[in-house]
């Protein structure tokens, strides 16, 4: 008989990387283990890259959107599922709903806003104990004993070639990947002028820095290559999150803002430099033992604003390209 799980994921990519460790120890505790994820579109792809996840079901709510009417929809639609129990890692009240409606018998989650009928298994969180995001997680699945806890996204050769070639590239490029976009905020974001000196470091014309991220990173994409004399090429809103991973994958070395990519190249156990400013890396480190972190822990640093609030941005603006490229130096 197996052990069927709903869990309610993160809808940032980040944050859905840091639940991988919390399915690794599920999967330790249940011998026939079934692990359903619902989750947003835009995550699917890292989720079918974890092989404790079963199943992925779409989640078609917005940021933000309650839609109390479909959440019940899809809450009564997966009362014949009948799973076991439902895990909510989002503290909102409307991320239990569907659990709720499901009538999944053990409903787990931290106290969040007002959702105690919601919920019937609920931890307090210690903040004190659990300061990382990804222990957090984990400790869902009851008390954490110490050991390391590590995400490993799956990327074959075959994957990682399709990928390369999908973009012109030798199917045995080994690129310098830069990700220089970070969806919270320009507060996380290492200046496009910084990048683009890096990139004379790293990259030629006939083998350019890549530069990855979403659509709305494309135009800082455009002025690192405007600036960078030739040596990157923007892919920002050019690939797949699937191609992504598998460039990623691909990668000698990543340098990146505190983002979802970041993680994502962690989860590949790429070298790589990760940069922090308005956030923290007591609380979202790269799980990865070939990073290196960059934070210059400036007095008004970590803020956790989208911009920045004082106006000098000194936590960014104060990290210069020579710093970056001895830390780089380190893991290559």
């Amino acid at each position: 008989m197996s052990y069927r799980i709903l869990v309610v994921a993160p809808s940032w990519i980040g944050d859905t990387i840091m639940a991988q460790p919390l399915f690794q120890r599920l999967g330790q505790q249940h011998a026939n283990l079934q692990i359903d994820v619902l989750a947003p579109p835009w995550v699917a792809p890292l989720l079918a890259r974890m092989p404790e996840v079963t199943r992925v079901i779409d989640s078609p709510f917005r940021h933000g959107g309650l839609d109390w009417p479909t959440r019940r929809r899809i809450g009564e639609q997966l009362r014949g599922e009948f799973y076991d129990q439902s895990i909510v890692l989002p503290n909102s009240w409307k991320s239990a709903l569907v659990p709720f409606y499901a009538r999944i018998r053990k409903r787990t989650g931290y106290r969040g806003e007002a959702r105690y009928f919601l919920l019937n298994d609920i931890h307090r969180l210690d903040t004190f104990k659990h300061p990382q995001l990804v222990q957090r997680y984990a400790a869902l699945a009851g008390p954490l004993d110490g050991g390391p806890l590590q995400a490993r996204l799956q990327s074959t050769r075959a994957q990682q070639i399709a990928a390369l070639s999908a973009h012109g590239l030798s199917s045995d490029a080994q690129p310098v990947i830069f990700c220089p976009g970070a969806e919270y905020g320009p507060a996380k974001r290492w200046p496009a002028e910084y990048y683009a000196e890096l990139a004379q470091r790293y990259g030629t014309p006939d083998a350019p820095v890549l530069l990855l991220g979403s659509p709305k990173d494309a135009p800082v994409g455009d002025e690192i290559v405007a600036q960078s004399r030739g040596t990157a090429r923007n892919l920002a809103g050019q690939t797949s999150l699937e191609q992504a991973i598998d460039l990623l994958a691909a990668a000698q070395l990543v340098v990146s803002n505190d983002s979802g990519l970041m993680h994502v190249a962690a989860a590949l156990g790429r070298p790589q430099v990760a940069l922090y400013g308005s956030s923290s890396p007591d609380y979202t480190p790269p799980m990865n033992e070939r990073a290196k972190i960059v934070s210059l822990g400036v007095e008004c640093s970590p803020c956790f604003e989208r911009v920045c609030p004082l106006g000098h941005f000194k936590c960014m603006r104060d990290m210069k390209p020579e710093a970056v490229a001895a830390a780089a130096d380190q893991v290559t």
